[in-house]
């Protein structure tokens, strides 16, 4: 088994949109999302997508588009050198109370059944609480970054008592597990 890097997309990869992300010229990648998924594929740790598009369940993006744009999104980073392994959604509501929907750990579980994954070993990076919620469940590093929602959330973390690290953004998060990896964590 071994470790993967599960980032969240909205707010760690692109911009995060208030309205949601309903097509793909509403994506705008992050500044140095590009250079960071670089530095990561220079490494053999897998790297996985784990999205709440709860804008499908809420009748706002039918779950084919959802698919194509995160298709589109892996091809761009990969136009760039970067590598995404692989990508999971949760298409739900967030009143339906599904095991997929982030801060459940259904996409992590799913992710670590399929590419033989030790969760343990495996960072998860995020701009939510949520995130960090659903790598606690499956006992991995959660990673906070202040773009996307992550500066209103870092707030929460105080309010838990949780020391989680907060970085600046991807970048820095990558900085970070790529640190802790060379100590031979990953």
């Amino acid at each position: 088994m071994r470790p993967a890097v599960f980032l969240d997309r909205d707010g760690v990869i692109n911009e995060n949109r208030s309205d949601y992300i309903r097509s793909w010229d509403q994506i705008v990648f992050l500044d140095g999302v590009f250079a960071a998924l670089r530095r990561l594929t220079g490494h053999e740790i897998p790297v996985i997508v784990v999205t709440n598009q709860s804008a499908v369940g809420r009748g706002l993006l039918e779950e084919g588009v959802a698919h194509d744009i995160n298709l589109r999104l892996a091809e761009a980073v990969q136009m760039q050198g970067g590598r995404i392994t692989a990508m999971y959604l949760c298409p739900h509501h967030p009143d339906l109370a599904c095991a997929c929907r982030k801060p459940a750990p259904g996409l992590l579980l799913q992710a670590a059944s399929e590419w033989d994954l030790d969760l343990s070993r495996s960072f998860l990076v995020g701009d939510a609480v949520s995130d960090l919620e659903a790598a606690r469940a499956v006992s991995a590093q959660g990673i906070l970054v202040r773009t996307g929602r992550g500066a209103a959330q870092a707030a929460l973390l105080a309010q838990r008592n949780w020391t989680c690290p907060v970085m600046a953004d991807l970048g820095a998060a990558v900085d970070l597990i790529l640190a802790t990896s060379a100590g031979g964590v990953i």
